[in-house]
C-alpha cells in the first residue's frame, strides 16, 4: 500500500485553546451510548492496536516553547524540527503486545538516534525501552517510571513532549474507569472518560489520572486531559485531521501541551503504510547499533511503500 501524504507547516503550530473539563460538551441533542466505561476503553484500545499492525510511519515532530496570541497557543521561539521514522509489529497472546523501533532522519546531527520499545499487555510484566545516541555509540536502557526513585529517567521521546507512556496500548487492568459525561465535542458525539491508575501501576506512573474524549463512533481519543498525583492539569493532548486510512480512523495531527514547562509538541504523520513485511529480527538493538543492518531493512521498507 503506497504512502498517504501530508503536507507540514515546517515552524508554527497553532491549535485552539479549548474550555476545560466538562464545559466543552455540548447541550445538542445526542444519542448516548449504552457501553460502560471499561467497554469503550477496550474498543478504543482494541482501534489504537490496529495502527501499530505492520505499520511503516514517516512523521515530523515539532517541539517548541509557546504562549497565547489571539485565544491561541503557538510557538514562541524557532521549532526544532525532527523526521522520524518507524516501525511497528504487534506480537504476543492475540497479538496484544507490540515491537517497534523509531529512527530520527532529520537534522542531520542527530540522524542515527533511535529508540526500540517493546510494550506488553501483560500488567506483570514493565514495558522495555532502549534508547540509542549515536554521538556516543550507546545503547541506554530507559527504566520504568518510579515515584520513590529521583533518579529515573523520564521516557522523552527524542527531547519532546511525548513520552513512552503516552504512546501505550494495553494493560487496562491497571486502571479503574468512570465514565464522567457524555454529549458533543466538535461536532462529534463523545464520552468522557476518567481513568484512575491502581497503586501497583501509580508508582511507574507521571499521571495521577487522565479524562479522555472518546468519539464514541470511531473510538478514538479526540482530547486527553493528564493530571498529576495532586488533582493538578500538568499536560493535555490535542488530536487535529482525523482521517480514515486502511479501514483505520487515525489521528494525522496530535499535539501534546505541557502546562508546566510552557513547551508543545505536534506530531504529524505524513506518511504512513500498513500491511507491511516487517521481519520482527529488525526490532531488536542490532538495529540501533549497526547502521548497515538498520539501512538494509529501512530500504526494504520504502521500497514495499512505494
Amino acid at each position: 500500500m503506497k504512502y498517504s501524504l501530508l503536507k507540514v507547516s515546517p515552524y508554527v503550530v497553532s491549535v485552539v485553546i479549548l474550555l476545560s473539563a466538562l464545559s466543552v460538551i455540548s447541550t445538542q441533542s445526542y444519542a448516548k451510548t449504552d457501553l460502560s466505561a471499561r467497554e469503550i476503553v477496550e474498543r478504543m484500545d482494541e482501534n489504537q492496536r490496529q495502527t501499530t499492525d505492520s505499520a511503516f510511519t514517516r512523521m515530523k515532530l515539532t517541539t517548541c516553547k509557546y504562549g497565547i496570541n489571539d485565544g491561541k497557543i503557538k510557538c514562541v521561539e524557532k521549532a526544532r524540527i525532527k523526521l522520524v521514522e518507524s516501525a511497528q509489529i504487534n506480537t504476543g497472546v492475540d497479538n496484544k503486545d507490540t515491537k517497534s523501533i523509531a529512527i530520527i532522519l532529520e537534522p542531520s546531527s542527530e540522524r542515527g538516534i533511535g529508540m526500540l520499545s517493546y510494550s506488553y499487555d501483560d500488567s506483570d510484566r514493565d514495558n522495555e525501552t532502549w534508547l540509542y545516541l549515536s554521538a556516543l555509540g550507546k545503547v541506554k536502557r530507559i527504566s520504568v517510571r518510579n515515584s520513590d526513585d529521583e533518579e529515573t529517567e523520564s521516557a522523552s521521546i527524542f527531547g519532546t513532549e511525548m513520552t513512552t507512556e503516552d504512546q501505550e496500548t494495553g494493560k487496562l487492568d491497571d486502571y479503574t474507569y468512570e465514565l464522567l459525561d457524555q454529549g458533543k465535542y466538535r461536532g462529534r458525539e463523545v464520552a468522557v472518560i476518567e481513568s484512575t491508575p491502581k497503586p501497583h501501576r501509580l508508582s511507574k506512573s507521571s499521571y495521577g489520572k487522565t479524562r479522555t474524549w472518546v468519539d464514541t463512533e470511531r473510538f478514538m481519543a479526540l482530547k486527553v486531559q493528564m493530571f498529576d498525583k495532586y488533582n493538578n492539569p500538568i499536560k493535555r493532548l490535542e488530536v487535529g485531521k482525523i482521517e480514515e486510512i486502511n479501514n483505520i480512523w487515525m489521528g494525522r495531527s496530535m499535539t501534546f501541551i505541557n502546562l508546566v514547562s510552557q513547551r508543545l509538541t505536534n506530531m504529524k504523520l505524513e506518511a504512513i503504510s500498513f500491511d507491511m513485511d516487517i521481519d520482527e529480527s529488525f526490532l531488536t538493538q542490532r538495529a540501533l547499533t549497526d547502521q548497515a543492518f538498520r539501512e538494509q531493512f529501512l530500504d526494504n521498507l520504502r521500497q514495499q511503500a512505494q
